[in-house]
């Protein structure tokens, strides 16, 4: 099998999967359609629709766009069989039905990050950060029934820096994904369209992990920072949230009244807290909030309604701050 041999349809709607498509493009792949999400409403009456990243990269260079509202939707359905794909190639997308994915000759792989089979899910990125892991990466392989346990095709590993937030990672992964894409391409084609794959249950992936660590979707309430706790789990989900959608805090005053606090970027310290869990003390340049064990150093915040401030400028702007806490 050749290069030319391969008509594929690419399926993705974020930015991160605008590079593994340009990728292709790049290196000459026949992208015969992709699939994206529908436009999205924004603005303030929700009446201007808004393309994904995915579809914008798509239209200037001349691919055609699907936009299925319902995957099964047997119009969709029929058209994507109208442009005879024999592989489809899915990044950052929605789950697919098995008329979709099987569809091909050669099948459907996913682009998936995070080095499965551990951290399956929608927000494998954020997860393995807020963990504390020291080692992520992506995997691709073969889309079946159930959400992220295909066979995988092949892994690359990346490594997380203890300083590291999740953008960082973010944009790691996205290059990484665009390379072990044209990897599996290139496996695929050496092989005819049957690359040697192995079984997620396999005792040789548990090397790192005796259990599965799982990175369901976040919400709002997910990003509550939990101060009853270690201060490196603190610091660390912090980093797993930064900037978007950053973790968040209830700040109360010596009234009772509270505010919601983000908080962006932290440092550890060695210093043994010995007070409550949530009790606030600053210097000049600095503020500290106690938690289980040690102070953790705020370094980034935001309260409702204003900006993105450093420590300094926060405390410029507050008085007795030592009246406050976190809840």
């Amino acid at each position: 099998m050749n290069k030319s041999d391969l008509r594929i349809v690419f399926m993705g709607t974020p930015e991160f999967a605008v590079e593994t498509l340009k990728a292709l493009v790049d290196n000459q792949y026949n992208v015969v359609a992709v699939v994206t999400q529908p436009d999205k409403p924004v603005g303030r009456h929700q009446n201007e629709l808004q393309p994904s990243e995915v579809k914008k990269f798509a239209l200037e260079h001349n691919l055609p766009v699907l936009q299925p509202e319902k995957m099964k939707d047997p119009a969709f359905v029929e058209t994507l069989r109208s442009y005879q794909a024999n592989l489809q190639v899915v990044v950052a997308f929605r789950m697919l039905p098995e008329v979709v994915w099987a569809m091909p000759q050669y099948g459907t792989f996913n682009v998936h990050a995070a080095l499965l089979p551990q951290y399956r899910g929608a927000a494998p990125i954020n997860w393995a950060v807020i963990n504390g892991e020291t080692e992520t990466g992506v995997t691709t392989f073969f889309l079946d029934h159930d959400i992220d346990t295909g066979r995988i095709i092949m892994k690359k590993h990346f490594p997380i820096p203890d300083d590291a937030n999740v953008e960082y990672v973010y944009d790691g992964l996205m290059h990484l994904g665009a390379e072990i894409c044209l990897d599996t391409l290139e496996a695929i084609i050496a092989a005819d369209g049957q690359p040697k794959t192995i079984a997620q249950d396999d005792s040789s992936l548990f090397t790192l992990h005796s259990s599965l660590n799982s990175a369901p979707k976040i919400f709002k309430e997910t990003c509550q920072i939990n101060w009853h706790q270690n201060a490196k789990k603190v610091y660390d989900f912090v980093r797993g949230l930064s900037p978007y959608p950053g973790a968040w805090t209830t700040l109360r005053d010596a009234d009772g009244r509270d505010t919601v606090l983000k908080i962006f970027r932290t440092t550890k310290t060695a210093e043994n807290a010995g007070v409550g869990v949530g009790t606030l003390r600053a210097d000049r340049k600095h503020l500290y909030i106690a938690c289980d064990d040690c102070w953790l150093q705020v370094d980034e915040l935001q309260m409702a309604g204003k900006k993105r401030m450093d420590a300094q400028a926060f405390l410029n702007g507050m008085k007795d701050i030592e009246n406050y806490s976190v809840v």
